[in-house]
């Protein structure tokens, strides 16, 4: 009896341990089963750095942060995004520098920096007083929006999203309601942007290049009397506190994208592409809807706290738009290539007059 239950014994643990290595082999089978089912998981970790001029805090900041939420959980925590905003990578050009050589894989961008890459975007915002209401901006940009991420993707960005925060007003040190009001004065003008210069001295404005860090305390100096800019902007950098006059003229439209690099972009698996332009798209929507009631919003806040409101007269617009229009043909070829330069001429006539016929597109836009 006893011989006999050492054997069964030694039986039951050859077969228990049969039973452990089966189960353990089911347990490895349904593991690389499920690696099968969730392909993401198993992916290289790809992080993505995004650099912008946006302020840490703001509404659009968060909604870059959300867009980041959606593209990690897409890819089950493949995709990672780091922001840098408040100009922390430099101004625009450098961001666009950055990217290219890799230090960045994507940025938000104004027209400013989305004109290193390619000065036809030029045409969405440098054109001064091209555009009479919003409405005008996004018929023009809807049907130029193809052929300038064409021409972006051609120089190795991939386009993400579209947006604009408004249009952008003149501040002042002091009342200046006419353009040779604004003439005997020192106006700020972007560093970076060599286009901007050139269009603000062609003006006979006394064009003061500066950093956007710089503009408040040269407001305070009286280095510069009178700054462009959108509402929301001058409120949060409290430009309307030493600049308290602001002419409600449709100078120009603040529009921006947010582009990453194509290296980066086709690192991501098709499969996640769309995903990630999706969670981009719907970002780029929340982002303008934001900015323009922020805009409004910022309007109120600074006529609370002193600002002067200077409404404009039709009689006042018309000679603020004859002045800018007066700069137009040193503008085209130049600062805004002449194809697009024209097409979007044509599309704002095609708007205004629809029972008019269509132009020809100019053949040249066709290409790079």
């Amino acid at each position: 009896m006893g011989v006999k239950t050492m054997k069964n014994k030694k039986r039951e643990r050859v077969m228990g341990s049969g039973a452990v290595r089966r189960k353990t082999g089911l347990l490895a089978l349904a593991a690389a089963m499920m690696g099968l089912l969730t392909p993401h998981a198993s992916r290289a970790q790809q992080r993505i750095r995004l650099a912008t001029l946006i302020p840490r805090g703001s509404s659009p900041f968060h909604i870059l942060e959300g867009m980041g939420q959606e593209w990690k959980k897409a890819s089950s925590g493949g995709i990672t995004l780091t922001i840098y905003p408040d100009g922390t990578q430099g101004n625009e050009e450098d961001m666009v520098r950055r990217m290219r050589v890799g230090e960045l894989q994507a940025a938000t961008l104004t027209v400013s920096g989305l004109s290193e890459i390619d000065p036809a975007v030029g045409a969405l915002e440098k054109i001064p007083m091209a555009y009479h209401s919003l409405e005008e901006l996004e018929y023009v940009r809807a049907r130029t929006q193809p052929e300038l991420e064409k021409l972006l993707e051609h120089k190795g960005f991939v386009v993400l999203f579209w947006a604009d925060a408004g249009f952008i007003n003149l501040f002042s040190r002091t009342p200046a309601l006419h353009p040779n009001d604004f003439k005997k004065m020192k106006v700020f003008v972007g560093a970076a942007d060599q286009a901007e210069i050139a269009i603000a001295k062609g003006l006979g404005f006394q064009a003061v290049p500066l950093g956007w860090t710089d503009v408040l305390p040269n407001l305070k100096t009286g280095l510069i009397d009178a700054v462009p800019a959108p509402p929301y902007f001058a409120l949060a950098s409290q430009f309307d506190l030493v600049a308290p006059h602001m002419l409600d003229v449709k100078w120009a439209a603040l529009v921006g994208a947010t582009v990453m690099t194509k290296k980066a972009w086709d690192k991501i698996p098709a499969d996640l592409q769309a995903a990630v332009l999706k969670s981009a798209t719907e970002a780029g929507k929340q982002m303008q809807a934001q900015s323009r009631m922020e805009a409004s919003q910022a309007l109120e806040a600074m006529k609370k706290r002193g600002l002067t409101f200077h409404a404009v007269t039709p009689e006042l617009e018309k000679e603020w738009r004859e002045f800018a229009e007066g700069v137009y043909p040193k503008m085209r070829g130049t600062m805004v290539p002449a194809a697009m330069f024209d097409e979007v001429m044509q599309l704002l006539s095609a708007y205004r007059n629809p029972s008019a016929p269509p132009t020809k597109k100019p053949e040249a836009t066709k290409k790079p």
